[in-house]
């Protein structure tokens, strides 16, 4: 049985559960719980409900009923969460059949959440399980992006032949955002990338006296490789994961159905002039790049290694041509293209919430700078190749 007190409310509350036995099966017992079972109220312990149920045989079923109960909240579900679980690790069940609608769909709930977790943690899968979701996965993924590409190249064509109309001030917005607010941080990089070349060539170079080749290092290494390979790094986690991040939060808000239901194509309306911005960007932003590495070069040349400024620029423009400066403007396009349709593919594929769009946002920089690594790697082969 169960004591009773007053509340500073003055209200009625149970010390602790009433234990009685019941019809429902030879043997059985019922645990009833009265009053109210809030979190203000005075609640009878665990322990004391394990105390009431040690005194019973084991093999006596054992059932809640709340007939008498007066109000609940939280508490009784974790109450009777914690109840179930003492008792499991004891070879009881507790009934709770009896208890209202809404306390046992919490319980329900609670356990689903809990079976699932625990079912999560005990899945092991073999290596070569692991390895053919992997395949799979990656398989998914690619056949992902060709579609994705396909369908941005058509919205692309019907905007050329003019079935879709081109939002100029959407490709304006959007350029301005690749490209001159890239700036800052592209001056920065690029100037540090040529002081750092400059001072790898120095050290070696100035044990034969060859100072004056530093300007060659320096031109060849921004013009075909570093300004195009850095500048893209930056854009990828500049540019890139903004358009995943403004798309996810599209697709979150479920903008972009909306955009469906009126009948706008969204690849033509939001891929394409994010697309198209940042493959004519990328160019400038290269160029650019290059000629911030040579100064920084100058820098070093110029004022650690004794060269003067003309020796400097005389040798920078013997040493490169035309070709070495479209080689690097050519991977820089390459370049901003992938790293455009990766943006926008993980965010026209994001999850309807705030965690997935944090992931499409991650996925989409780490997809572009593999893009670009993967890219770089076949165009320097294909210049070789080509004798470029």
């Amino acid at each position: 049985m169960g004591d009773e007190s007053v509340g500073p409310a003055g209200d009625r509350v149970v010390r602790v559960a009433e234990l009685a036995l019941t019809p429902f099966a030879p043997g059985g017992i019922s645990l009833r719980l009265r009053g109210r079972w809030t979190r203000e109220a005075r609640r009878p312990s665990l322990d004391e409900a394990l105390e009431i149920l040690a005194a019973v045989p084991r093999a006596m079923p054992v059932r809640l009923e709340a007939g008498a109960l007066e109000a609940w909240d939280s508490t009784l579900v974790v109450f009777v969460r914690d109840l179930q679980r003492r008792l499991r690790t004891q070879g009881r069940e507790l009934d709770v059949g009896a208890l209202p609608e809404g306390v046992r769909r919490l319980l329900s709930l609670a356990n689903e959440t809990e079976n699932a977790g625990v079912a999560k943690r005990n899945r092991r899968a073999g290596w070569l399980t692991r390895i053919g979701e992997q395949a799979i996965a990656f398989w998914n993924a690619a056949a992902d992006m060709l579609d994705f590409v396909g369908e941005t190249l058509l919205a692309i064509f019907s905007i050329l032949a003019r079935r879709n109309p081109m939002r100029w001030r959407e490709l304006a917005y959007q350029f301005l955002r690749a490209g001159p607010s890239a700036l800052p941080i592209v001056s920065l990089i690029s100037v540090l990338i040529g002081l750092v070349l400059a001072f790898v060539g120095a050290v070696q170079l100035r044990h034969f006296g060859a100072e004056i080749y530093i300007a060659d290092l320096v031109a060849l290494g921004m013009s075909r490789e570093m300004g195009a390979m850095m500048t893209a790094i930056i854009v990828a986690g500049r540019t890139g994961a903004s358009f995943a991040a403004e798309l996810g939060s599209m697709q979150a808000n479920e903008e972009i159905d909306a955009i469906r239901t009126f009948g706008i194509d969204p690849m033509s309306f939001l891929v394409a002039p994010r697309v198209l911005a940042l493959s004519l960007a990328m160019p400038l932003l290269t160029l650019y790049s290059d000629l911030l590495g040579m100064i920084g070069g100058a820098l070093v040349s110029c004022g650690m290694m004794g060269l003067s400024f003309p020796e400097y620029y005389n040798e920078s423009v013997a040493s490169v041509d035309l070709v070495d400066f479209a080689v690097g403007l050519l991977k820089g396009s390459v370049f901003g293209v992938l790293i455009a349709l990766a943006g926008c593919l993980r965010g026209m594929h994001s999850g309807r919430n705030s965690a997935a769009v944090g992931e499409a946002t991650t996925s989409a920089v780490v997809t572009s700078i593999v893009a670009i690594v993967v890219a770089d790697s076949i165009l320097t082969v294909l210049y070789d190749a080509l004798g470029w």
